[in-house]
């Protein structure tokens, strides 16, 4: 009984783990869709972000998804964080600085753009 109670669980977190990392497990079977290494050369992404915000997840899976490193602050855990966002105007998340421009929420499109 104790086995099949651990079995479950092993795959619960399983599936959670390959959830959160879908960006990255995407990118090995797809890699057409990676931008180019010399766009990733000169990317200088910065997210503004939460844990819980949905469209910071969707923006966090397409960066991983294309293969665009990109820096990461949490601005309800890192306070230098909440005063950078504040200081780029804040008023939603998630914020992304793309080599100097600011994209507010999610928007792919943008992000590509703004790596050209």
């Amino acid at each position: 009984m104790l086995g099949g109670v651990l079995k479950k669980c092993l795959l619960i977190l399983l599936v959670v783990v390959a959830y959160q990392n879908w960006g990255k497990i995407e990118r090995v079977f797809n890699p057409s869709q990676v931008v180019s290494e010399q766009t990733q050369a000169k990317a200088n992404v910065v997210l503004y972000a939460t844990e819980w915000c949905g469209y910071c997840k969707l923006t966090r899976r397409f960066l991983d998804q294309k293969g665009i490193p990109y820096k990461e602050f949490d601005i309800e855990k890192d306070a230098v964080a909440r005063k950078d966002y504040e200081a780029l105007g804040g008023g939603g998340i998630p914020i992304i600085d793309v080599n100097g421009t600011l994209i507010r929420g999610y928007d792919p499109d943008a992000i590509l753009a703004a790596l050209k």
